[in-house]
């Protein structure tokens, strides 16, 4: 006997059909550990009736918790913070494609996998922030950093973090593998330090004078915008930002996403969940709770993410920047950015 689940959320219905066999359950697994995403949670809940149980961990760590379960895995739906994790996922084959029209009308296509496996729900646009105070001149493009005037000036998150492995394979995908290779090694040599720290650390840098330059998310800002946030909030007049690249490729975007999970129990749930992910309601939470950018367009951003300023996104396909990665860790490893 199947019932149709039907979700007014905002301006859309999310609809999804249950049979009445199946436990009105969820098993999330997923990377985010933000406290704000309790909202989103308890109001699919409270709007469904459907529960959520949630397994919280490291990506690498849940992924690998997926494969070894095999087809027995309870996991429903995978919800991760960068391209870089559902693209492994998805090659490791623990996502299934999904089939809906509320995601495919929802989700700009850029932001979705070109077979559907995983979709991208919040952005956060990663992008060079300076000290108003010492750097008359800051750069404007990504390529910018690479120039000799910002000699032991620059602050960067490490190789091996995925917000750095995505940036430099979205310039792959734009600017070719060679030019891609000397722009790192030239970035490298005007480090003021190794890297270090997450994209919080780099902000602190031009705060304590360590660093000048620095390239972090948006969503780092504006949460110090929002909130109290230690060794940087104080002093967040001294701090500028460009969003770089706005003539040609536009600003790096990273996303958080998620898919559901390919031998869910509770396929039709997972969907329902996905769908609720895209209305209008939950977009909200992602900027008011947690200084994101919507994926879906035309949804409000709340006033610490729009007092960053309109700015124009790379909207390259990410499933292209996916492609790009293992080339992008072999550009870092050669220039011996650690």
């Amino acid at each position: 006997m199947t019932r149709t689940l039907a979700l007014l959320l905002g301006t859309i219905i999310v609809a999804s059909s249950l049979t009445a066999a199946q436990a009105q359950e969820l098993n999330l697994y997923s990377s985010r550990h933000y406290d704000t995403d309790e909202r989103l949670y308890s109001e699919f809940t409270e709007l469904t009736g459907i529960a959520i149980n949630r397994i919280e961990g490291n990506a690498d760590e849940l992924i690998a918790r997926m494969e070894a379960e095999g087809e027995n895995s309870p996991a429903d739906v995978f919800l991760t913070v960068d391209t870089v994790r559902l693209a492994r996922a998805t090659d490791m084959g623990l996502l299934q494609p999904v089939e809906s029209d509320v995601l495919e009308a929802r989700i700009p296509a850029y932001l979705q996998d070109d077979e559907n496996h995983w979709f991208g729900f919040s952005q956060r646009s990663r992008i060079l922030f300076y000290d108003r105070n010492d750097v008359e001149n800051p750069p404007r493009t990504y390529q910018d950093l690479a120039n000799p005037e910002y000699e032991g000036m620059v602050c960067i998150r490490s190789s091996s973090n995925v917000y750095t492995q995505n940036i430099v394979a979205a310039l792959i995908a734009h600017l070719g593998v060679e030019a891609t290779q000397e722009w790192a090694t030239a970035v490298v040599g005007n480090f003021a330090r190794d890297p270090q720290g997450g994209d919080t650390d780099q902000l602190r840098g031009i705060v304590s004078g360590e660093c000048d330059i620095a390239m972090s998310n948006t969503y780092y800002f504006g949460r110090a915008i929002r909130t109290e946030v230690d060794g940087l909030s104080g002093s967040l007049d001294m701090v500028g930002w460009v969003f770089p690249n706005q003539n040609d490729l536009g600003a790096h975007m990273n996303i958080s996403g998620g898919g559901v999970a390919a031998h869910a129990p509770n396929r039709d749930n997972a969907i329902a969940f996905l769908e609720y992910l895209a209305s209008d309601q939950a977009q909200e939470y992602f900027s008011a709770g947690n200084d994101e950018y919507p994926a879906v367009p035309g949804v409000a951003l709340s006033p610490s993410v729009a007092s960053l300023g309109i700015f124009r996104p790379d909207t390259i396909d990410l499933s292209e920047i996916a492609d790009n990665v293992d080339a992008a860790v072999d550009v870092l490893n050669n220039a011996g950015w650690e």
